[in-house]
């Protein structure tokens, strides 16, 4: 009797054994599982990069430039990303001939640029429109079109033509190879059949002019809405005011496309960060720093319709994460797993 009992519970003891290396063993499989799906659904910030990179361009691009490149530099201690302004145009030309990697352009590629560089390959990375703006204590709320194109070309020169103070306007303008004025012109002096004063002031970047503008009570100037702060007061275009929503309405008449450029197809260090910018952490960028994300990146549009405007190379967007399914089952599992081992050390005890 007694031998019985012993290889009864010999047998029981050998059982609880196997379960438990069972329970143990889908464990495991269930936590290896999730170790290594999470990183791939989840992760934005590539890793592994090395070498450098030199980008310039656009003012209004700059920020969103340097950020993603501050945020891919913190997680790759390899990489080194020079990032700095000089214009459009200068984005452009350097990046065409190969002076720099990428270019940051808040305009157009010109037909006229992709003739002189057929190679280059323009990605829409965001979305912006140019605020027209004057200081905080100007009575002034809004222009029309016709307004402000007489206000920048010199045929209105006081405030009191508009309904203001009796004050000379002081124009504020960008200089020539700016995105920024270029849209300006394309979109307020050019259907007027005008042209900007040559009496303007001119600042070499956005921030200028806010510095400018918010410092001077009779000034008038143009800028990025990114760049917009409580320092200034931005005026509504025929009624429109100049904000986000107003841009993705169609709304407001000064909007543009913001690009990076790159001298033929980019190259993997290249791509790894036009991705980026592209990813949702970086198009959390373009949001944070005032301007509007894109969710897949638009045909290159052009005056004239050249095949080589089209970017050839698209990014690719970060994936979205399939359905799960052997890993959820498996997860799942290892989840009873854990449940079964918990009861069955609780009748142990």
């Amino acid at each position: 009797m007694e031998d019985a009992k012993a290889r009864r519970n010999a047998k029981a003891k050998a059982r609880s054994k196997v379960k438990a290396y069972v329970a143990g063993a889908l464990l495991l499989l269930a936590l290896g599982t999730i170790i290594s799906v999470v990183p791939a659904a989840w992760a934005e910030t590539p890793t592994g990069l090395s070498g450098s990179l030199t980008i310039a361009g656009s003012t209004t691009v700059l920020p969103i430039n340097q950020e993603c490149a501050r945020l891919l530099m913190a997680a790759n201690p390899d990489l080194r990303i020079s990032v700095s302004g000089g214009g459009s145009g200068h984005g452009v030309k350097a990046a065409g001939t190969g002076e720099i990697d990428i270019g940051a352009v808040s305009r157009d590629v010109k037909p006229s640029e992709l003739g002189q560089y057929p190679d280059l390959k323009p990605v829409a990375i965001g979305k912006d429109s140019v605020a027209i703006v004057v200081h905080p204590s100007n009575s002034i709320s809004g222009l029309t079109l016709e307004q402000t194109a007489k206000i920048f070309s010199g045929e209105i020169t006081n405030w009191k033509e508009v309904g203001g103070a009796d004050a000379t306007i002081r124009v504020i303008t960008r200089e020539e190879g700016s995105g920024t004025r270029e849209t300006f012109e394309t979109y307020v002096m050019t259907p007027q059949k005008k042209e900007i004063a040559a009496k303007a002031f001119v600042k070499a970047s956005n921030g200028e002019v806010r510095a400018t503008v918010s410092s001077d009570a009779s000034s008038i100037g143009y800028l990025s809405l990114g760049y917009v702060d409580a320092t200034m007061k931005a005026l509504s275009v025929g009624g429109v005011e100049a904000t986000v929503q107003q841009v993705l309405a169609g709304t407001y008449p000064i909007s543009r496309n913001l690009y990076l450029v790159t001298k033929g197809t980019p190259s993997a260090l290249e791509q790894a960060f036009i991705n980026f910018v592209l990813s949702s952490e970086g198009q959390k960028v373009v949001e944070e720093m005032g301007y509007i994300k894109i969710g897949a990146p638009p045909a290159m549009p052009t005056a004239t319709p050249t095949p080589v405007a089209t970017p050839t190379h698209t990014p690719t967007p970060t994936p979205t994460p399939e359905a799960p399914g052997f890993e959820l089952v498996t997860a799942l599992a290892g989840l009873l797993a854990i449940s079964y081992l918990a009861v069955w050390s609780r009748k142990r005890n």
